[in-house]
């Protein structure tokens, strides 16, 4: 095992930790931006770092069809690639090909599928998937699983769990363990405790750097979510990062670390970005919104990001109606930079063991909305 992971702080389930890498330690809990395409959508790197973000998501999937995980290999790795010198954690690809529907055949040994852009055939295997990362360069690997849509019946989700576990193996197996560098497994099982259980053993019994906890975010809705959350996170190893697919909106987040999970990613504030939609300590807000049209204010008094610091309300509408590029350019890097902030505020309150106070707090202004007087 080459990634180091030490718990420096815990209030209830909740952990605050370090997470070292070759490419930089990794605070969590953190939220990782997406950069699907080894960009972070409007938004240049150095931009992201400025937002506080210490780790990116990569997408296998999309690497892998363009430009090509040779040509990210010859151009030095995705580091390199992408000017981007901090933590990269890439998915295996599965999620995406899964989700290709009838595009795709799934067998015991891959998936074969054709490609959203061209058409052209493709096979993905658990080795490939690794291979591919291998060459992406990325710090932290996912093993390759599948994911079933809920709600799904225990025998359609154990039949997938347990060739996800097959797959964790294969995919354990093909990595090459060097310094600085990991892979994490995925416990499946969708909403069935007993199944959740008998996948966190099988992960263990393998051993990995780090487990991340799948197939949740997938239309089960926040309740089912939270009441799996509430033994998943405890089924898996205390002394590894735990890390939560796909998720998701400020009180997901919230209420996860809540029950221990240590890491997060989502396209939530990226694509909100790009679709008017601004994340604030009291609420979202749509920029759009007429009311928006004379208000001198920054969109968030206490945040620090170029958008709150520098400009209006009134401009950031004024931009959105015109349908500008800066507008989805600053209101992407206010809402990564709510989202660091939001980590910030989790790390910082389990450190001094005021978590309850910063949730209560959380809370209280998210109901409260939006304050509409100017």
């Amino acid at each position: 095992m080459a990634l180091k992971f030490e718990i420096i702080a815990k209030q209830g389930k909740s952990r605050r930790g370090r997470l070292y890498t070759k490419h930089g330690i990794i605070n969590t809990p953190a939220f990782m931006p997406v950069g699907t395409c080894a960009t972070v959508k409007a938004m240049m790197p150095e931009s992201v770092a400025a937002t506080g973000a210490e780790i990116l998501l990569g997408n296998t999937y999309h690497l892998m069809l363009r430009p090509g995980a040779d040509l990210v290999e010859k151009m030095g790795g995705l580091h390199k690639f992408m000017n981007w010198d901090k933590p990269i954690l890439t998915d295996s690809g599965g999620f995406q090909v899964m989700s290709l529907s009838g595009l795709r055949k799934i067998s015991e040994d891959g998936v074969k599928f054709s490609s959203h852009v061209d058409g052209k055939k493709f096979f993905l295997s658990p080795e490939e998937s690794i291979k591919i990362q291998h060459k992406l360069d990325s710090n932290i690997t996912m093993c390759m699983d599948e994911c079933v849509k809920l709600p799904a019946s225990h025998e359609q989700v154990k039949k997938s769990m347990e060739m996800s576990m097959r797959w964790a193996k294969r995919s354990k197996e093909a990595f090459v363990d060097r310094e600085g560098y990991g892979i994490f497994g995925i416990q499946q099982g969708g909403d069935y405790e007993d199944l959740r259980a008998l996948s966190a053993e099988k992960l263990k019994a393998i051993g990995f750097d780090g487990y991340a906890i799948g197939g949740l975010a997938v239309g089960e809705g926040q309740e089912t979510m939270f009441k799996v959350l509430d033994y998943a996170p405890g089924q898996l190893p205390e002394d590894k990062p735990r890390y939560l697919m796909g998720v998701g909106r400020p009180d997901d987040i919230v209420g996860a670390v809540l029950r221990g999970v240590d890491m997060f990613d989502c396209v939530m504030p990226t694509r909100s970005g790009r679709t008017s939609q601004a994340f604030t300590s009291r609420g979202t807000i749509n920029i759009r919104n007429a009311r928006h049209r004379e208000d001198p204010r920054p969109l968030e008094a206490e945040c620090d990001c170029p958008l709150c610091k520098n400009y209006s309300r009134a401009y950031i509408h004024h931009l959105q109606k015109c349908n500008e590029v800066l507008a989805v350019m600053l209101l992407t890097w206010h809402n990564i930079r709510y989202y660091q902030r939001l980590m910030q505020g989790l790390r910082t309150s389990i450190e001094l063991s005021e978590l309850d106070k910063f949730v209560a707090d959380f809370y209280t202004k998210q109901a409260q909305g939006d304050i509409e007087e100017i």
